[in-house]
């Protein structure tokens, strides 16, 4: 029996500890494969940046080139062009010229000319520009370097895919971008544009938007729970795996607490697998106290959200702690004893809006952490 739990949660889910997504992974491979621009929706934990990075994997084995910036590092245009730069360096110049002199050529026709770093330790290659400098020779750099994907891939013959995560910031760097950038992508059939955010009512304004420049401009791709079936298969396997036997009752108590949740189910085995790391069985008695146990490692998370949270909306959640339900009907809001529509309806859009909570298939509205109803039940009812 090995004693590393092989269940992981808050980082990357990678190679063992990526749970299923079959399906998906075959079908944004695919995608890309095809040059096909596309954009990955999901609530958060949903496991949207565990998925690219799994498809990424595959893809640079068989020859793709992938280029990923996270739009949440990149503030300002002049960070976004440093970023670009180094990745397009890294991930798609140096890859096909392995001299570095060669594999730099590439940024000597920039109108605004980088400063080149190269850190004496490890040989990484960083870039910078002058922040003196017109907000035209930004754009026209920025330009110029989102160019550079599409040249480089179509002078090999190689595909290219531009991972652009947490992507509705694009606005916040500059309102213009979103123009700047559909008009260059529109042109680059060589490159795969692949657009990642964690704010939907964001991204859902920036494709479905009839006004937006993306306006469906990439296909989309949602991300719903996992499967129970496969999560079971999952699960199991990943105990076995460490010499361990789940019993039966605790295995389907488990996927009753999460319903496939991606990030709930892999945090509450990780607890699981703690409570009865020295056993080599678990059983309904350890879930439980791991149930205990992960409650109140999230306890202060939880209580942030509840702090910042108004009246109205705090209402609305101990309503739905009870249960999926339609906050707009009448005997909805009389039961939990609701304020006036109107007040629900505010209360309603901005916990949506924050991701707290979603509509489901049937239309019900629910919470959407599988954990903080329970604790919103134990501590605040």
């Amino acid at each position: 029996m090995t004693g590393e739990n092989p269940f992981r949660y808050g980082a990357l889910a990678l190679d063992e500890a990526f749970a299923d997504r079959e399906d998906e992974v075959r079908e944004l491979s695919a995608d890309i494969r095809n040059g096909q621009d596309v954009v990955v929706y999901g609530p958060r934990r949903y496991g949207k940046s565990s998925l690219v990075w799994r498809v990424s994997r595959d893809l640079i084995a068989g020859g793709v080139l992938v280029a990923h910036v996270d739009l949440m590092t990149t503030p300002t245009k002049r960070l976004l062009a440093e970023k670009l730069a180094r990745t397009i360096h890294d991930d798609i110049a140096s890859r096909l010229e392995r001299a570095r002199d060669v594999a730099l050529r590439a940024f000597r026709g920039l109108r605004i000319q980088p400063r080149i770093t190269i850190d004496p330790d490890d040989a990484n290659v960083s870039f910078s520009f002058d922040t003196a400098r017109t907000p035209a020779d930004v754009d026209a750099t920025l330009e110029r370097l989102l160019e550079l994907p599409g040249e480089l891939g179509a002078e090999r013959k190689r595909r290219v895919a531009l991972v652009l995560d947490e992507f509705q910031e694009i606005t916040e760097i500059d309102a213009r971008l979103p123009k700047l950038l559909r008009a260059v992508f529109q042109t680059q059939p060589e490159v795969a544009h692949v657009y990642l955010g964690s704010k939907r009512h964001l991204m859902q304004r920036i494709f479905n938007d009839v006004n937006e420049p993306f306006w469906r401009s990439a296909k989309q791709m949602e991300l719903g729970l996992i499967p129970v079936p496969r999560f079971r298969l999952f699960l199991r396997g990943r105990f076995a795996a460490t010499g361990k036997r789940v019993d039966d009752a605790a295995l389907e108590r488990m996927l009753e607490l999460t319903a496939g949740h991606p990030y709930a189910t892999q945090e509450l085995a990780y607890f699981v697998w703690e409570q009865s790391a020295v056993r080599k069985r678990v059983v309904v008695h350890d879930l439980e106290l791991a149930l205990e146990h992960l409650r109140r490692s999230e306890h202060a998370h939880f209580g942030l959200v509840w702090e910042e949270s108004s009246r109205d909306q705090r209402l609305l959640l101990l309503a739905l702690a009870q249960g999926p339900g339609r906050p707009y009907a009448a005997e909805f809001r009389a039961q939990h004893v609701l304020p006036p529509a109107t007040n629900v309806q505010k209360a309603l859009a901005a916990l949506t809006r924050r991701e707290l909570v979603a509509k489901q298939p049937d239309g019900t509205q629910a919470i959407v952490e599988p954990f903080l109803a329970g604790w919103i039940r134990q501590t605040q009812a």
